[in-house]
Protein backbone atom coordinates (compact mmCIF):
# COMPACT_ATOMS: atom_id res chain seq x y z
CA UNK A 1 0.00 0.00 0.00
CA UNK A 2 1.44 3.35 -1.01
CA UNK A 3 1.52 5.72 1.94
CA UNK A 4 2.72 9.21 2.60
CA UNK A 5 2.71 10.83 6.00
CA UNK A 6 5.25 13.19 7.46
CA UNK A 7 4.35 12.40 11.06
CA UNK A 8 3.18 9.49 13.17
CA UNK A 9 -0.17 11.20 13.78
CA UNK A 10 -1.95 8.50 11.70
CA UNK A 11 -1.06 5.56 9.46
CA UNK A 12 -0.88 7.71 6.32
CA UNK A 13 -2.61 8.71 3.13
CA UNK A 14 -3.60 6.04 0.61
CA UNK A 15 -5.07 6.30 -2.84
CA UNK A 16 -8.69 5.29 -3.36
CA UNK A 17 -7.43 2.34 -5.46
CA UNK A 18 -5.16 1.14 -2.64
CA UNK A 19 -8.04 1.32 -0.15
CA UNK A 20 -10.26 -0.60 -2.58
CA UNK A 21 -7.56 -3.25 -3.04
CA UNK A 22 -7.24 -3.75 0.71
CA UNK A 23 -11.01 -4.15 1.02
CA UNK A 24 -10.75 -7.05 -1.41
CA UNK A 25 -7.88 -8.74 0.39
CA UNK A 26 -8.46 -8.04 4.10
CA UNK A 27 -11.84 -8.99 5.58
CA UNK A 28 -11.24 -6.72 8.59
CA UNK A 29 -10.77 -3.59 6.44
CA UNK A 30 -13.50 -0.95 6.61
CA UNK A 31 -14.34 2.37 4.94
CA UNK A 32 -15.74 5.04 7.24
CA UNK A 33 -17.32 7.97 5.40
CA UNK A 34 -17.13 11.04 7.67
CA UNK A 35 -19.07 13.47 5.47
CA UNK A 36 -22.45 14.88 6.47
CA UNK A 37 -25.86 13.27 6.00
CA UNK A 38 -26.59 15.87 3.31
CA UNK A 39 -23.47 14.84 1.37
CA UNK A 40 -24.35 11.15 1.64
CA UNK A 41 -27.88 11.83 0.38
CA UNK A 42 -27.14 14.31 -2.39
CA UNK A 43 -23.59 13.57 -3.58
CA UNK A 44 -23.47 9.78 -3.25
CA UNK A 45 -21.64 7.01 -1.43
CA UNK A 46 -18.98 4.44 -2.22
CA UNK A 47 -20.68 1.19 -3.24
CA UNK A 48 -18.80 -1.58 -1.46
CA UNK A 49 -21.31 -4.34 -2.25
CA UNK A 50 -18.95 -6.15 -4.64
CA UNK A 51 -16.46 -6.36 -1.75
CA UNK A 52 -19.25 -7.70 0.50
CA UNK A 53 -19.07 -4.60 2.70
CA UNK A 54 -21.12 -1.58 3.55
CA UNK A 55 -19.57 1.81 4.06
CA UNK A 56 -19.83 2.97 7.67
CA UNK A 57 -21.44 6.41 7.98
CA UNK A 58 -20.23 8.52 10.92
CA UNK A 59 -20.34 12.31 10.62
CA UNK A 60 -17.19 14.16 11.66
CA UNK A 61 -19.19 17.41 11.66
CA UNK A 62 -22.93 18.01 11.42
CA UNK A 63 -24.53 20.11 8.69
CA UNK A 64 -25.49 22.97 8.55
CA UNK A 65 -23.55 24.30 11.55
CA UNK A 66 -20.56 21.99 10.92
CA UNK A 67 -20.36 21.44 14.66
CA UNK A 68 -17.86 18.68 15.49
CA UNK A 69 -19.44 15.36 16.44
CA UNK A 70 -18.49 14.88 20.13
CA UNK A 71 -19.29 11.15 19.89
CA UNK A 72 -17.25 10.44 16.76
CA UNK A 73 -14.55 8.28 18.38
CA UNK A 74 -17.10 6.35 20.43
CA UNK A 75 -19.30 5.72 17.38
CA UNK A 76 -16.43 4.48 15.24
CA UNK A 77 -15.04 2.39 18.11
CA UNK A 78 -18.41 0.74 18.73
CA UNK A 79 -18.49 -0.55 15.15
CA UNK A 80 -14.76 -1.36 14.93
CA UNK A 81 -13.45 -3.16 17.99
CA UNK A 82 -10.25 -4.49 16.35
CA UNK A 83 -7.74 -1.70 16.88
CA UNK A 84 -5.35 -3.29 14.37
CA UNK A 85 -7.83 -3.54 11.48
CA UNK A 86 -7.28 -1.19 8.53
CA UNK A 87 -9.76 1.69 8.74
CA UNK A 88 -9.98 3.96 5.70
CA UNK A 89 -11.52 7.37 6.36
CA UNK A 90 -13.21 9.25 3.52
CA UNK A 91 -14.65 12.76 3.17
CA UNK A 92 -15.19 15.11 0.23
CA UNK A 93 -11.54 15.97 -0.43
CA UNK A 94 -9.41 14.40 2.30
CA UNK A 95 -9.31 17.09 5.02
CA UNK A 96 -11.97 15.90 7.47
CA UNK A 97 -10.99 12.29 6.92
CA UNK A 98 -7.37 13.10 7.80
CA UNK A 99 -8.57 14.67 11.06
CA UNK A 100 -10.69 11.56 11.71
CA UNK A 101 -7.72 9.24 11.09
CA UNK A 102 -5.66 11.29 13.55
CA UNK A 103 -8.44 11.11 16.17
CA UNK A 104 -8.74 7.34 15.82
CA UNK A 105 -4.95 6.91 16.01
CA UNK A 106 -5.01 8.86 19.27
CA UNK A 107 -7.74 6.45 20.43
CA UNK A 108 -5.34 3.52 19.91
CA UNK A 109 -6.09 2.41 16.35
CA UNK A 110 -2.86 1.44 14.60
CA UNK A 111 -4.03 1.42 10.96
CA UNK A 112 -6.19 4.52 10.54
CA UNK A 113 -5.71 5.82 6.98
CA UNK A 114 -6.89 8.88 5.11
CA UNK A 115 -8.16 8.26 1.57
CA UNK A 116 -6.31 10.96 -0.37
CA UNK A 117 -8.53 13.03 -2.64
CA UNK A 118 -11.64 11.93 -0.76
CA UNK A 119 -14.88 11.03 -2.53
CA UNK A 120 -15.07 13.98 -4.92
CA UNK A 121 -11.43 15.04 -5.21
CA UNK A 122 -9.76 18.40 -5.38
CA UNK A 123 -11.08 21.43 -7.22
CA UNK A 124 -9.95 21.80 -10.83
CA UNK A 125 -9.25 25.08 -12.63
CA UNK A 126 -13.00 25.65 -13.10
CA UNK A 127 -13.54 25.02 -9.37
CA UNK A 128 -15.33 21.70 -9.98
CA UNK A 129 -14.65 18.46 -8.13
CA UNK A 130 -14.61 14.88 -9.34
CA UNK A 131 -12.49 15.20 -12.45
CA UNK A 132 -8.90 14.28 -11.61
CA UNK A 133 -8.62 12.52 -8.25
CA UNK A 134 -10.74 11.01 -5.50
CA UNK A 135 -12.97 7.94 -5.29
CA UNK A 136 -15.33 8.87 -8.14
CA UNK A 137 -12.59 10.01 -10.54
CA UNK A 138 -10.71 6.75 -9.88
CA UNK A 139 -13.62 4.85 -11.43
CA UNK A 140 -14.45 2.99 -8.23
CA UNK A 141 -18.05 1.92 -7.62
CA UNK A 142 -20.41 4.44 -6.09
CA UNK A 143 -24.11 5.07 -5.90
CA UNK A 144 -26.43 8.01 -5.49
CA UNK A 145 -29.78 7.92 -3.72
Amino acid sequence: MSQSNSSAAYAGDVSPADAWGTLGSDPAAQVIDVRTTAEWNFVGLPDLSSANREVQLVEWQSFPTMTPNPDFVAQVSAANTDKNAPLFFLCRSGARSRAAAIAMTRAGYTRAYNIAGGFEGDLNAERHRGHHNGWKASGLPWRQS
